[in-house]
């Protein structure tokens, strides 16, 4: 039985990890879940897996967790999920947390020492030296969660990294693939989140529409396995199917193959190094067709400023993250069009940036000044 933390559990990705839990009761048992502010699905999950600890961001939700819960302890407030990761006895703790918000409580979990389940993207974007040197520091592991990077996860096993000659991510392409510049001006957000084979968070359904996904992708590829981001290609494949791939030096490549569905690589950060039965997706492949091709880089101009980024290192990736966080919150909400979401990105990393961070608190800083840089830009391209 191991006991599991998952944060922002009534997130997709907390979501599909609990439904893991749910059909493994004689093998996983949860003590911890941490939440933002949906009070009500948090509620209904305490209900069914009668965890000892929760944490949740909205302090006034606190009262009524303790009053319904007697027995439980509730963390609240910004550093909830921080107290809650160091008061808790666990083996693994999923961070399925979206955005900057969930770092602190990522490096807790690093400093705990335990196998950390790895969802949180901007971690490894915005501080992945310092997130996998914790790592290390403290005895723990690092398990990626992403269905990309856990194919690649998988297909490195047992092999030397001078066996290997390039990484190769692939993307489904997102909702405007094959669409002219020329019309993604006009796209919506309702366009935007018309996701063809995944069903995920508003905020990287929209990442995928702009390739920024794949971008950010490739960062944290670099940072995980070591591998230059020369030895880093993407490929389009729509059908979601090869999740990803690793092309060795006698020009073997091994890929991961299954339908999309996020339980799948989920469950494989909670069993490894076991492989647990499972029935979530039925892999036949009849009279079906795979295809790949290049991305196109001058339609979607995030992926190659995500490489920029990620290749100056630094400052460079956090601004990036922080840019294009507000960027897509500010399409979602009718600011901008979809095209500004990359021009306020290239606005935002071409300023002057910060000193490099030498720590986490470095790094939650440098975010600071770039969401104010980024809030000043969407004032100018707002369109109300």
């Amino acid at each position: 039985m191991k006991d599991i933390i998952v944060l922002g559990s009534t997130g997709s990705i907390g979501a599909n990890t609990l439904d893991v839990v749910r059909r493994n009761p004689h093998r996983l048992r949860i003590v911890g879940l941490g939440a933002g502010l949906n009070l009500a699905l948090l509620r209904a999950q305490v209900r069914e897996f009668t965890p000892a600890s929760v944490a949740i961001r909205d302090t006034a939700s606190e009262w009524a967790l303790r009053q319904e819960f007697p027995s439980l302890t509730v963390f609240s407030g910004e550093s909830g999920a921080v107290d809650l990761v160091r008061e808790s006895q666990a083996e693994v703790v999923v961070a399925a947390t979206s955005g900057m918000a969930g770092l602190p409580a990522v490096f807790a979990a690093a400093e705990q020492g335990v196998r950390l389940a790895l969802a949180n993207k901007e971690a490894l974007v915005a501080a992945g030296p310092l997130l996998l040197e914790k790592v290390r520091r403290h005895g723990g592991e690092l398990v990626p969660v992403d269905s990309e990077h856990s194919a690649i996860w998988q297909a490195l096993r047992g092999w030397r990294a001078s066996d290997v000659k390039r990484l190769i991510l692939t993307a489904s392409g997102g909702p405007f693939l094959g669409k002219p510049r020329s019309l993604l001006a006009t796209q919506t957000s309702n366009d935007a989140l018309r996701h063809p084979t995944w069903r995920m968070g508003r905020k990287i359904t929209v990442d995928s529409a702009t390739l920024m996904n794949k971008g950010l992708e490739i960062i944290e590829a670099h940072h995980l396995f070591n591998i230059s981001y020369e030895h880093i290609e993407v490929l389009v494949h729509p059908e979601s199917i090869v999740h990803s791939m690793v092309e060795f030096i006698d020009g073997s490549q091994l890929a991961q193959c299954s339908r999309p569905d996020m339980r799948i690589p989920i469950q494989l950060a909670l069993s490894y190094p076991e492989r647990w039965s499972g029935d979530y997706v039925l892999n036949n492949w009849q009279n079906t067709t795979w295809s790949f091709h290049l991305p196109d880089v001058e339609t979607f101009r995030c992926l190659p400023l995500a490489i920029a980024a990620g290749r100056a290192g630094g400052s460079h990736p956090i601004v990036l993250n922080a840019s294009n966080e507000l960027a897509v919150d500010a399409f979602l909400a009718g600011r901008v069009p979809f095209l500004a979401i990359e021009a306020i990105v290239e606005e935002a990393m071409s300023a002057s940036l910060p000193s490099p961070p030498q720590d986490v608190l470095d790094v939650l800083e440098v975010d600071t000044w770039a969401r104010n840089q980024a809030q000043a830009i969407i004032r100018q391209k707002a369109v109300y």
